[in-house]
């Protein structure tokens, strides 16, 4: 019954590692794959090439003609470099990524006058089926039709022999039916609202651009080992599994020396980044054994997210390549770290300044605390949009542990820009004097670069963190697809810099201050009304449960929970007024993250029955009845004696039955509650019965299972077990 398991380790033991060799330098390849700026001035005419760069940083639509020339240009590029197919490259609600490949090469009706074509309508718009993709009840499946429309701001890539085209993707009746679509238009939202506000400081600035720098965080497991764990196979994690007797508890993964089978695949999935115009700069082992994170420089948003996304299918067909499984899964092994992919945010103008990093003077300092503040006060307003941002069946099991952030929203600032805030909030109410001013400008505001310079503060327990020139959502986990947490923070800042000029300029056009004193002014009170979000502690302890509690910040454990918050009056408000999403659009989210949530625990339970029943109970039984023919052979030698010395194998008979009959009961139980709440008809009611009734069965059958992994002979048990899944290099 242990074939598979043994046979996995002695492929191991006999495979030879796969050798790649980098033959170029990054900087000669980088983005040598995608149709940017240098590509598009080769293959397009000018009028071409200028329509894209006016849709990329004007808004500006692209006509039909254009639109051919670009077409034709874009195809004689991909066939260039050996393309046959092309496809519109999206991001449906599934949470990966879409595509349908349709070959350049077409005939005439009967088959003559081969060619290969693409056009300006093929580029801009596509009909896939869409009947099969979530759409929480925004059309009926029968209504099929979806549309998919060219991303100009992100460019087109070649990947493999397939030239991808970036594309949002929208239903028959306009409804967003993707992650980019509401993305683009926050990203929209914040733009316009935080050029308005950098006017009052600078009125240059014409745009700002939201940033992303992510970090992907992973599990590398060989792929023969991964395929020998059927729970890891359908659910992407261990739904059992003893814990190795060494786990990270000796801190000598992380940072340590890249094993070297690791770090040839590394170099390969860095090659194909490079290709691909991904900019990743940054790999190292993490904290958990065999877990590992590559990190990119900031770009976009938009194309960070593209980037994300599409890196996480390279990692897969690189590792394959390599003879690995990447597991994406927050949480693959219990009792060590989790996984998750840190979103580092910031706003940069055209002109060239991070608006989250201060500057050289102390009107510069002004706009940086400007930005500081109005972040913090965003996050304050709308911490339950925040939670349900990245509230996942996987993300559950990491928040709250082993350097994963709490379930609570708060925001890490550290000690010494929380005295600049202090300094800040007891400045006079109204107009300031001038050496009131004065002394603000030089003592407080002024010495800000040199407090940031020296604020080496650091919280790995805070969702949201304040880290020198940026703020890192840590919170979002590593399967997330990027554009969900990020249209969310988007549009909160957006709103809140809105209302922030609102204020402003209320004061000076009725109050008749200056521009500083009302910008100080309000800042002031935002100070005071933001300080409950503020927490520079523990966030694991128990006692910030009972503080949160006292400060009315949420504190939603499980995704049913937190997703109600999406549908909040609030929640709803905020997005039908920036345009983000209407009503419809984001009941529909709800509904198809319900849905997901629900599907996930179930396949899990399923698997972990099937588990339970199919490999551990018959394998504990076959090793028992082992047992009862050695207490046999003993009782036939010694007679009456053979119960004293055979009392060890009677007693690990009894506790080998007592949990075999704990998991055949819990196990027929669980089936028994999942078919019922697959009965109930209300999506809120069934996650709800999912996560609160069926998913506590899944720590009682494995803690069985877990004591069952000890008692067995290591020799017949079936399963691969962690210190075989964690150690295996």
């Amino acid at each position: 019954m242990a074939t598979f398991r043994f046979q996995a380790l002695a492929q191991i033991a006999g495979r030879k590692p796969v050798k790649f060799e980098e033959l170029e330098r990054k900087s000669a390849i980088f983005g040598s794959n995608v149709f940017n700026d240098k590509t598009m001035r080769q293959f397009l005419t000018e009028d071409a090439y200028q329509g894209v760069k006016d849709a990329v940083q004007h808004g500006k639509k692209i006509d039909r003609r254009l639109a051919d020339y670009i077409a034709l240009g874009m195809k004689e590029w991909a066939l260039s470099k050996g393309v046959t197919h092309y496809t519109h490259w999206f991001q449906p609600l599934t949470g990966t990524t879409a595509e349908k490949h349709d070959a350049f090469f077409e005939t005439s009706y009967d088959g003559s006058d081969p060619v290969e074509k693409f056009g300006g309508g093929q580029l801009v718009q596509q009909e896939p089926d869409a009947s099969s993709f979530p759409n929480g009840g925004i059309r009926n499946t029968f209504e099929a039709r979806g549309y998919t429309a060219w991303d100009p701001t992100s460019p087109a890539f070649i990947f493999g022999t397939t030239l991808c085209i970036p594309t949002v993707f929208i239903s028959y009746t306009g409804e967003a039916l993707d992650y980019k679509t509401p993305l683009l238009r926050a990203l929209s939202a914040i733009d316009d609202a935080a050029v308005d506000v950098c006017r009052y400081f600078d009125k240059n600035v014409k745009k700002v651009t939201a940033t992303l720098g992510w970090e992907q965080e992973y599990f590398l497991i060989d792929s023969a080992l991964a395929n020998s764990r059927p729970d890891i196979l359908m659910t992407g994690r261990t739904l059992l599994g003893h814990t190795s007797a060494k786990g990270q508890q000796l801190d000598d993964h992380y940072f340590g020396s890249i094993p070297t089978r690791v770090l040839t695949y590394m170099r390969e999935l860095e090659y194909e980044c490079m290709l691909l115009g991904i900019p990743v700069k940054t790999r190292h082992n993490e904290v958990a054994p065999n877990q590992f994170e590559l990190a990119p420089i900031f770009e976009e948003t938009n194309l960070a997210v593209d980037h994300n996304s599409l890196l996480m299918d390279v990692m897969q067909k690189v590792a394959e390549r390599h003879d690995f499984k990447v597991l994406f899964h927050e949480k693959p092994f219990k009792g060590v770290n989790g996984s998750g992919k840190h979103n580092n945010w910031s706003l940069a103008t055209d002109t060239g300044v991070n608006l989250l990093g201060p500057g050289k003077t102390p009107m510069s300092n002004l706009q940086f605390l400007t930005f500081f503040i109005n972040t913090i006060k965003a996050v304050n307003t709308y911490e339950e949009l925040m939670r349900a941002a990245i509230a996942t069946a996987s993300n559950d099991h990491r928040l709250g542990a082993n350097e994963a952030p709490p379930a609570i929203i708060s925001v890490f600032i550290g000690q010494q820009l929380t005295k600049v805030l202090e300094e800040l909030e007891g400045v006079s109410t109204g107009k300031l004097s001038p050496e009131e001013k004065t002394d603000l400008k030089l003592n407080v505001v002024g010495k800000i670069p040199d407090v940031l310079l020296d604020n080496t503060d650091r919280n790995r327990t805070s969702p949201f963190a304040f880290t020198g020139n940026k703020f890192e959502f840590r919170a979002v986990g590593s399967t997330a697809n990027c554009a969900n947490s990020m249209t969310t923070l988007n549009s909160i800042v957006a709103k809140q810099l809105i209302d922030f000029k609102k204020e402003v300029d209320t004061l000076i056009d009725e109050k008749d201050m200056k521009k500083d004193d009302a910008i100080f002014n309000v800042l002031r009170e935002y100070i005071k009304e933001t300080k409950n979000i503020l927490f520079e502690g523990d966030g694991y302890s128990e006692a910030w449960e009972i503080e949160a509690g006292k400060r009315g910040l949420s504190n939603h454990k499980t995704t049913p929970k937190a997703l109600k918050a999406k549908i909040s009056k609030k929640a709803l408000d905020l997005f039908s007024e920036l345009k983000v999403m209407n009503h419809v659009e984001v009941e529909a989210r709800y509904e198809i993250e319900l849905e997901e949530y629900t599907k996930k625990i179930q396949i899990e339970g399923r698997v972990l029955g099937d588990i339970a029943r199919n490999h551990v109970v018959p394998t504990a039984i076959r090793y028992q009845n082992l047992l009862i023919e050695n207490v046999k052979g003993l009782k036939d030698i010694f007679g009456s004696e053979y119960e004293t010395i055979a009392k060890e194998q009677i007693s690990l008979i009894r506790e080998i039955s007592g949990h075999i009959e704990g998991i055949s009961a819990k196990v027929e139980e669980m089936t028994e509650e999942r078919k019922k709440a697959n009965n109930l008809s209300n999506s809120e009611e069934m996650a709800a019965a999912y996560c609160d009734i069926v998913k506590p069965y899944f720590e009682i059958i494995r803690a069985h299972c877990d004591k069952l992994e000890l008692l067995v002979d290591d020799e017949i048990w079936t399963l691969t077990k962690y210190r075989e899944l964690l150690f295996t290099k």
